[in-house]
């Protein structure tokens, strides 16, 4: 399947965004009046997203509309006959928009397993490629989050199109999350939501920290991770495997969560409160806390809108592990249509369902076995995220068989090349984080405390990180986000 072109995007660490769009952006939604926010916010954000995915801009735009039409008529009925008619209604409209998804994303990945299976009978099957739309996988959760929050009740539909395009399109969360329920942010939506200079002053230093965290860190980090996954398999040593699979989860972590520090800092500063997406996951002392710290909007959505609706943990423990594999292999497949994200995420569901078969779900109270449970959490997180980054499964299995097999072969000339002084010193400060206490993170301790200790930190990220950062934008040395491609 052909993947969207990310590098076409209107990136949050680009300099057109930087110096153009984001203070023209601000400005407008200063000056006009209140009445007027919302268009402003929905226009600006159906142009970013059009400057990367272009012509798919009209699937976005269809399917606004067709959630938008549905949301009045299934806000809740006391009549039977007509709450029938709601539920077909909502079958139908949820089935359009996971339609969609599984055209565009998935159609590819099922003509290439046809094709393969047509091949061991001697046939063909034709090819499918088709251009992945940015943010697919987001704008569709979004949407389904919509109506059925409105058909169980927990909020009313929008009778505004430009507040709901708003809420949809919404350009910092659009491409890349964190995925927004419709429940966390309809009060926020009408045109009474003001806008202060507050939101600004809390916001912009969350973006700033994101904005580090992605250029300076994670970007850097880039080059030596992809030398080491490009190495042939006749040449991966040990220390290769090693250095590729540690270099890319701290890369990851910084992308991602710099990502959505800097989209709930932009939301700040347009006004809207977006919820958090990390709370030092690499801290986490069982999978099972791990997985309430990383990428935590994806896992609230899986949990309100598939597993509770499943049984939840309501039917018995054979059922609960039925529900926690399914909701993990479509984990896995949200991901991405490859069959090493099929294997992460069975990777992970079977490390949760061991974790409660064996009582390991809670973490321990003695200290050294906290500790040793903690740091066999992070080895099994690193192990999986090979098979989220490796191009195919032989390739990820390579590296981990080489992880698993200490020898004496040192680094290839090609990945010694690119482990500069810079980036050796950037991967040891990005694994502090693995030291650090558990907590709620520093992109909120910037935006909201007020110490003496938070202001230190935030002139130090405001002059020190934000200048540097900004250097790097100017010279180009920035790639597109890791999870546009999703």
């Amino acid at each position: 399947m052909g993947l969207p072109h990310p590098e076409a995007q209107m990136s949050f660490a680009s300099p057109l965004f930087l110096w153009y769009f984001l203070p023209l952006l601000l400005i407008a939604v200063l000056v006009v009046p209140r009445s007027g926010r919302n268009a402003v916010v929905a226009v600006a954000s159906l142009l970013f997203y059009a400057s990367g995915a272009g012509g798919a801009t009209v699937l976005l735009l269809s399917c606004i509309v067709v959630n938008f039409l549905a949301g009045p008529r299934l806000e809740p009925s006391r009549w039977p006959a007509e709450r029938r008619r709601q539920r077909w209604l909502l079958t139908g409209v949820v089935g359009f928009n996971l339609a969609i998804l599984l055209v565009w994303k998935y159609a590819g990945f099922a003509a290439e397993q046809l094709k393969v299976l047509a091949g061991w009978f001697g046939g063909d099957f034709p090819a499918l490629q088709l251009a992945l739309p940015i943010g697919i996988s987001f704008y569709t959760f979004h949407h389904i989050s919509y109506v059925v929050d409105i058909y169980r009740g927990e909020r009313p539909a929008l009778r505004s199109p430009v507040a709901f395009a708003t809420y949809i399109s919404m350009f910092p969360q659009l491409v890349a999350g964190p995925i927004v329920r419709y429940r966390e942010i309809a009060d926020q939506l009408p045109q009474r939501r003001t806008h202060r200079l507050d939101d600004f002053a809390a916001g912009f230093p969350r973006f700033a920290w994101g904005l580090t965290k992605k250029v300076v860190i994670a970007d850097t980090l880039a080059p030596m991770v992809d030398a080491c996954f490009a190495t042939p398999s006749e040449d991966m040593t040990f220390a290769i495997a090693w250095l590729g699979a540690i270099g890319y989860t701290m890369q990851l972590y910084f992308d991602f969560s710099g990502y959505s520090d800097m989209a709930i800092g932009l939301g700040r500063m347009l006004g809207f409160r977006l919820p958090e997406n990390f709370a030092r996951p690499y801290s986490s002392v069982t999978i099972t806390e791990f997985w309430r710290r990383w990428h935590m909007s994806l896992s609230r959505w899986f949990r309100d809108y598939v597993y509770v609706p499943l049984g939840g943990n309501r039917h018995g423990t054979a059922k609960t592990y039925r529900n926690l594999l399914i909701i993990f292999v479509l984990t896995g497949f949200w991901h991405g249509a490859a069959w090493t994200f099929l294997i992460w995420g069975l990777f992970h569901g079977t490390l949760l369902v061991l974790e409660r078969r064996f009582g390991r779900a809670a973490a321990p109270a003695d200290p050294v076995a906290r500790t040793a449970r903690r740091a066999a959490t992070f080895l099994l997180v690193v192990a999986g995220w090979v098979f989220f980054r490796a191009p195919d499964v032989g390739t990820a299995l390579d590296v981990l068989g080489h992880m698993l097999v200490p020898d004496l072969g040192g680094l290839t000339e090609v990945v010694a090349a690119s482990v500069t002084n810079q980036r050796l010193f950037f991967l040891l400060v990005a694994l502090v984080v693995v030291l650090l206490p558990a907590g709620g993170g520093t992109g909120p301790f910037l935006e909201s405390v007020r110490t003496r200790e938070a202001y230190a930190l935030r002139a130090g990220v405001l002059t020190v990180g934000l200048a540097y950062a900004g250097l790097l934008v100017a010279t180009g040395s920035f790639s597109p986000f890791l999870y546009y491609q999703f």
